[in-house]
């Protein structure tokens, strides 16, 4: 048996997994005069998953850190499964798989850290952004042009689109 394309991958995809730091952020930290972490996201990104959402495909945040930022870009975003808090992301990975009925085959996943092993070694298909560790990039079915928090995500939310045939049908609310 040949090895899938990661475009083949990717068409198989139900549901699509993001990490935050390096991933929907470029991963800096600042601190505000509070003492609050502040984060930056990209509105390129929020889009792709907007359009993924309509597309049909499911998304969902699993990230080590706990920020409010991320929940409320979440709901705003109108990702209905987020969790944050604690370097084991594969039981909250696990608890997705068992709410969807979904496998981990019908899964993508796109990390930056060797926290993210263990959902990427998993899914059926695993993203990596290309300033991400070594042993991530090594493990990736593909890794994206964009860095994280630079338009990665968009890129993998338009690489689905083009995978399962539904960019044209999401672009054409634009065309008017």
């Amino acid at each position: 048996m040949t090895e899938l394309t990661y475009v083949e991958r990717a068409a198989r995809v139900k549901l699509m997994i993001f990490d935050v730091d390096g991933v929907l952020t470029d991963g800096s930290l600042h601190y505000g005069a509070d003492g609050e972490a502040l984060k930056t996201f990209n509105v390129y990104d929020g889009l792709g998953i907007k359009l993924l959402q309509e597309s049909g495909v499911q998304t969902a945040i699993i990230s080590a850190r706990v920020s409010p930022q991320v929940a409320k870009r979440a709901a705003d975003l109108g990702i209905g499964f987020v969790h944050q808090g604690g370097h084991d992301k594969l039981t909250p990975f696990n608890a997705l798989l068992e709410k969807t009925g979904l496998t981990a085959q019908q899964v993508g996943f796109i990390g930056d850290d060797i926290v993210d092993l263990p959902i990427l070694t998993r899914v059926g298909l695993a993203v990596a952004v290309p300033g991400g560790r070594k042993e991530v990039l090594e493990r990736a079915h593909h890794v994206t042009v964009a860095h994280g928090g630079r338009g990665a995500v968009r890129e993998v939310c338009e690489l689905l689109l083009h995978a399962h045939g539904t960019y044209e049908r999401v672009l054409a609310q634009f065309m008017v």
